[in-house]
């Protein structure tokens, strides 16, 4: 984290819902402010902001669309007009709607990779110019990246995802000198996964028996945070799964 007068500021894109909301709760409480950004979700991105600073902390939302450079490059000159900077800045929007290879769209497919793999780079171009050195960028991936495999029931995800590790890496290196990290924490099966398997069949996939909470992907977020040896790092919290 970015030694500085006022507290540091943290960038979630999908911050309104599911992990992005927890991760916002999470990074207010590690003393970040934080700039809940939402697409859709308006009303629940505000109410995640109101709750920080009910609780004595710093928030706001912004709105922005990922998949969109323009509405990027808005919700970052946005950023820099009230925040000023960006010391993390987590790429946590994630478009998954799993349907088999011949059911997927040319505009589904295109939907998947500019959310998940474009959104991320027009996220990180447009921050840079506000980034300071020691900040960090987080993506958040999928279990099982490092070894590539099929997946023929979320085609469009998988490469999306297998790409998005691909920019991590390539960042890693490229913004090394500038002491820039940039790391992928890459969740398996959450306990609020749209397809989570029923109880009975997750010990024969999972090791450690059990689906992943989302505390599990905030506490690897914060071990990034303070792990400042730490670049081109892809860090499964699965429990197991897909080894």
């Amino acid at each position: 984290m970015s030694q500085t007068a006022t507290p540091p500021v943290a960038v979630v894109t999908g911050g309104a819902r599911r992990l992005g909301r927890h991760l916002c709760d999470d990074l207010a409480e590690a003393g970040y402010q934080v700039v809940v950004c939402y697409r859709h979700s308006r009303a629940e991105a505000q109410t995640v902001a109101d709750g920080i600073t009910a609780r004595g902390g710093h928030a706001r939302a912004v709105d922005i669309d990922v998949a969109q450079s323009a509405s990027v490059a808005d919700a970052f000159q946005n950023i820099a007009r009230h925040e000023g900077r960006v010391d993390l800045l987590i790429n946590n929007v994630g478009n998954y709607t799993p349907q088999p290879l011949d059911a997927i769209t040319v505009d589904s497919w295109n939907a998947t990779i500019a959310a998940n793999l474009s959104g991320p780079f027009y996220c990180v171009h447009a921050a840079l110019p506000l980034m300071p050195e020691g900040s960090l960028i987080i993506s958040i991936g999928m279990a099982g990246l490092d070894s590539i495999r099929a997946n023929p029931i979320a085609a469009d995800y998988y490469v999306s995802k297998t790409g998005l590790l691909s920019l991590t890496r390539s960042l890693a290196v490229s913004l090394g000198p500038r002491h820039i990290r940039v790391n992928m924490v890459s969740p398996g099966q959450l306990d609020n996964s749209i397809d989570l398997p029923d109880a009975t069949t997750l010990p024969h996939l999972i090791p450690l028996g059990r689906a992943g909470r989302l505390h599990d992907i905030a506490s690897a977020v914060r071990y990034l945070i303070g792990a400042d040896y730490v670049t081109g790092a892809n860090i499964d919290v699965a429990g197991g799964y897909r080894l």
